[in-house]
């Protein structure tokens, strides 16, 4: 616990020198950060290994190894988020929505860091890079406490990263890595609230249940992700099986990969044909209701916790509606929040679809997997918030902000 305070007085500290950086010095130390990564490439490849021999040895499931796993070109796609970051309008200072009142006071807001956030995930390294770049890039300072399987991933760049900036003359507390991996630290951390202002959980269900029932800190949601695609009586059926195969096998173990397909009974049979030899070439899984599996020789039965489950596995769920409004009721009743599609040439229904359903991404013909902070052109993301208050959707640059009231007077007193 001594250890967590002291991160968190550092952490504070860090904060107050961020306030004085200017947006030039933010961009140049984000760039330089994106150039260490590349030449310690090697070094934070050696320590990756490290973390998946233990995954190879623990029978760590495939989709979980892929999401632990670093290559050259995710080190490289890691960099460049880095820069893209960079590349965006600083959010710091900008002032919003001046006004004058009738007594002369001219009041607005003014976009500020929201302080010292703490970042509790699991074995996904690429986030240790992202966390930073977002923070940093806003005027915060971050604590991250990654899992145990990724430790030697994180530490390794967590080190490149605190490098960097000390070459640069900024504050290099302004990521920290909480190494300790028992869960009494993480529950001690969910309590910092007196240095953290922020706590964000990326990760599964059970991560993110847990912070939020134990955390004396503010909390955003980042959900997990049992995304569907409707595909209506009206799709395109290369369109729709193009789209399904993307979502579900480009990569099995991310939450805005497809895990639920909803299919209009008028079109079952023509995507059954089309889309089976697919998802068998693929390994995947089906998982029908009784309509389904009369299209589908070869799939399996489902159960009701089927519509509810995010597999992040070789497996897709089907279920077989007579209605849009039917579809748009089953995936509200199921769905996790995160992102909803439908394949459809009608309009009408597009429209509804985009309307009806409560997620925090909602797409008309294109896939799931496109929910992310570089694809939104935010260069990357602290996670995905299925939440409705503060952030919802892709978390950029402004979801680690928040404002304060600026009032310019000419000598106002109140009567």
């Amino acid at each position: 616990m001594n250890n967590l305070e002291n991160l968190g007085k550092l952490a504070r500290q860090a904060e107050t020198m961020m306030k004085k950086l200017t947006g030039e010095q933010k961009k140049n130390g984000l760039c330089h950060a994106a150039d260490a990564l590349r030449q310690k490439a090697s070094i934070i490849l050696q320590a990756n290994e490290k973390d998946m021999d233990k995954a190879r040895n623990a029978g760590m499931p495939e989709s979980l190894q892929d999401r632990l796993k670093l290559t050259e070109e995710r080190i490289e796609a890691m960099a460049e988020g880095m820069e893209q970051v960079a590349s965006l309008d600083d959010p710091i200072g900008e002032i919003e929505e001046m006004k004058r009142r009738p007594n002369g006071l001219l009041i607005g807001t003014c976009r500020v860091p929201i302080g010292v956030i703490g970042i509790i995930y699991e074995a996904r390294p690429n986030v240790t890079a992202d966390a930073f770049a977002l923070t940093f890039y806003t005027g915060n300072a971050v604590i991250l406490k990654g899992g145990s399987d990724a430790i030697c991933s994180n530490a390794a760049i967590v080190a490149c990263l605190r490098e960097s900036l000390a070459e640069d003359g900024l504050p290099e507390d302004a990521i920290q890595l909480i190494e300790a991996t028992d869960r009494e630290t993480t529950r001690a951390f969910m309590h910092l609230d007196t240095y953290v202002d922020l706590l964000i959980p990326r990760g599964g269900a059970g991560l993110i249940r847990s912070v939020k029932e134990n955390s004396t800190i503010p909390v955003i949601e980042t959900g997990t992700g049992n995304c569907h695609i409707f595909v209506d009586a009206s799709a395109d059926i290369d369109m729709a099986v193009r789209i399904i195969l993307n979502a579900k096998t480009q990569r099995l173990g991310v939450c805005n990969a497809c895990e639920s397909l909803v299919v209009h009974r008028e079109i079952l049979p023509a995507l059954a044909a089309a889309l089976l030899p697919a998802m068998k070439e693929k390994m995947v899984e089906l998982r029908c209701d009784k309509d389904a599996l009369a299209c589908m020789p070869g799939a399996v039965p489902a159960a009701e916790e089927d519509w509810g489950t995010e597999y992040l596995d070789r497996i897709l769920s089907v279920r077989t509606v007579d209605t849009i409004g039917e579809a748009i009721s089953h995936i509200n009743r199921y769905n996790t929040g995160h992102s909803e599609a439908i394949i459809t040439n009608d309009y009408a229904h597009a429209q509804q679809f985009l309307q009806e359903i409560d997620a925090a991404a909602v797409y008309v013909n294109a896939s799931t997997r496109f929910t992310d902070g570089f694809e939104f052109g935010f260069g990357a993301e602290i996670g995905i918030s299925t939440q409705k208050l503060h952030a919802r959707g892709p978390m950029g640059l402004k979801a680690l902000t928040t404002t304060k009231y600026v009032i310019y007077g000419n000598g106002q007193v109140r009567s």
